[in-house]
């Protein structure tokens, strides 16, 4: 089976109890997720938080923190019914907004970004990074991986 690694930058903005969301669009399903995505070649991972979160809600952002990293492995079809063994290493940081307006990303992967109750975030459509990248800003572990 043929490998393919992925690195990502994602930011987790929290202001006044809410949490800045973008829906990604999985082959079709719609789920939330936290603002980032891939690295391009050469490109610092801070580069590429403050790239993909500006992309993907119109928002500027500032780094405040380094938070932790999500490593997962797992099979993912591709074109042609071929399955490759996905690896995807997701650098997660905290950031606070600093400038923009909330606006959704036109051509990618997001439809609309959105502010939302963090206490209403269980309700919602998301990928398993939402919850991981909550647990981190909440219990802020040092070893950057969220205990149990």
């Amino acid at each position: 089976m043929r490998a393919k690694l992925r690195v990502a930058a994602y930011a987790v903005c929290v202001r006044d109890g809410q949490v800045l969301l973008a829906r990604w669009i999985d082959h079709g399903r719609p789920r939330w997720t936290l603002p980032g995505g891939g690295m391009e070649h050469g490109e610092d991972p801070y580069d590429t938080v403050l790239r993909e979160v500006a992309e993907e809600t119109g928002h500027r952002v500032e780094v405040t923190g380094v938070l932790g990293v999500r490593s997962a492995r797992f099979p993912e079809r591709r074109r042609f019914g071929r399955t490759v063994e996905a690896h995807h290493v997701g650098l997660l940081y905290e950031a606070r907004v600093t400038g923009g307006e909330l606006r959704f990303e036109v051509g990618g992967s997001t439809d609309t970004a959105a502010w939302h109750d963090l206490d209403a975030v269980p309700e919602l459509e998301r990928v398993p990074l939402v919850d991981f990248g909550l647990r981190l800003w909440q219990e802020r572990p040092v070893t950057g991986r969220p205990g149990g």
